[in-house]
């Protein structure tokens, strides 16, 4: 069958609500959701959210033909929904599930200047989605398949994730390349008390690309371990206090499961990344990279570019696009880590999720102008620095 997209991309969409709150930098949160209290803010952002909308429409930005695949309801929030994605291009919405038993999701997203964001979210349409939703003779016309946010999707993960294996199953079977994106769940959700490490061993198998960010691997794979660095953390973020070794760590196990190639998001660390040997990447389907041994057994830390901070909402799902973007135009292991890095680093320019990416050719040129990156220092064993591109390699 012909390929009539690069990119299927489906899993969690909403309507994203997002107050500017810009004029009030400097006053702590707490001080801002007093009860009882009016704060005045700026004029609100209306946007689509979730990985289906960022990851999605962040790849037809980078000029990668996408087919997006979410589920909304047959109310007036959904058709607010295909307004907006319809209007990044005619016909993105078409792939949409229209559920009139369901509502339409939507997320509250309180952004302020110097503290990281918080999500008020309604699930809605995303609890039901399952197996059934994905249309397979449309992912078998694409190089890659991406799945986005199963922790907010209820049906797929209950039964240990039994809907979203099957997803992964059917499409890795088609010979397409897989790729899954994580979200950090509530705690005191059901989400929260899910079997996180039996449902990646069940679904790792299937995946080919993998893309948590360090917070949502360590919550999954190792509860214990995160509940004790946010215990030493304190107020702070435990980011500081992720190591090399860590990282390592981490990746032999997704390795191990099955994953083929370990992207972990760092925030403003960077980026890790870990593929596994030459045989392994063979298996990868219609996205493989174009020189394996390129790809091959690497161990990469890449520091983000620096960027004017505005807001960080959706900048790990432009990290993952400019990922995928880089796989999917076959560049090498070091050229797509860095592109990665570079989309993430456009997206946290504008408040929403969208607005700062620019084009494919843009971002090149802006990489190729000497754009500065963050100092990052590993003393880890092994560890060198390659000057020409700014991005640690392991060589143990």
């Amino acid at each position: 069958m012909s390929q009539q997209w690069d990119a299927v991309v489906a899993g969690h969409i909403c309507l994203d609500l997002i107050p500017d709150l810009s004029r009030i930098e400097g006053e702590s949160l707490s001080a801002l959701l007093r009860p009882g209290q009016l704060v005045e803010v700026g004029a609100a952002s209306i946007s689509t959210g979730g990985a289906v909308s960022n990851t999605g429409l962040a790849l037809h930005k980078l000029g990668i033909r996408t087919r997006l695949m979410g589920k909304i309801g047959d109310d007036m929030l959904g058709r607010v929904v295909e307004q907006v994605v319809e209007a990044h291009g005619p016909g993105l919405s078409d792939g949409m599930v229209v559920d009139p038993a369901s509502d339409t999701s939507y997320t509250v997203i309180i952004n302020p200047p110097g503290i990281d964001r918080m999500f008020l979210h309604a699930p809605a349409a995303n609890s039901s989605f399952g197996a059934a939703d994905v249309r397979y003779d449309e992912a078998a016309q694409a190089r890659l398949f991406h799945f986005g946010y199963p922790p907010l999707m209820r049906r797929t993960f209950v039964n240990d994730g039994a809907e979203l294996v099957e997803v992964f199953r059917r499409v890795h079977a088609l010979g397409v390349t897989t790729s899954l994106d994580m979200a950090l769940p509530d705690p005191a959700s059901e989400a929260g008390s899910a079997d996180w490490a039996r449902i990646l061993a069940n679904v790792m198998p299937f995946v080919d690309v993998f893309l948590p960010s360090v917070e949502e691997l360590l919550f999954m794979a190792r509860r214990p371990e995160y509940d004790a660095l946010l215990r030493q953390a304190g107020a702070g973020s435990l980011l500081p206090l992720v190591t090399a070794d860590l990282l390592t760590d981490l990746s032999d196990e997704l390795l191990a499961k099955g994953g083929h190639v370990v992207g972990i998001k760092l925030g403003d660390r960077g980026l890790y990344l870990r593929t596994a040997e030459e045989a392994k990447l063979m298996e990868m389907g219609t996205a493989a990279p174009a020189d394996l041994r390129d790809w091959a057994d690497r161990e990469l830390w890449i520091p983000c570019f620096e960027a004017r901070l505005v807001g960080t909402t959706g900048a790990g799902d432009a990290t993952i696009a400019g990922f995928l973007a880089g796989l999917l135009r076959r560049l090498s292991v070091k050229e797509a880590a860095r592109m990665a890095v570079a989309v993430g680093a456009c997206n946290v320019e504008a408040a929403d999720a969208l607005s700062g990416l620019r084009s494919w050719d843009e971002t090149v040129a802006r990489v190729a102008g000497g754009w500065a990156q963050h100092r990052l220092s590993l003393d880890a064993l092994g560890w060198h620095l390659d000057p020409e591109n700014g991005i640690w390699e392991c060589s143990r």
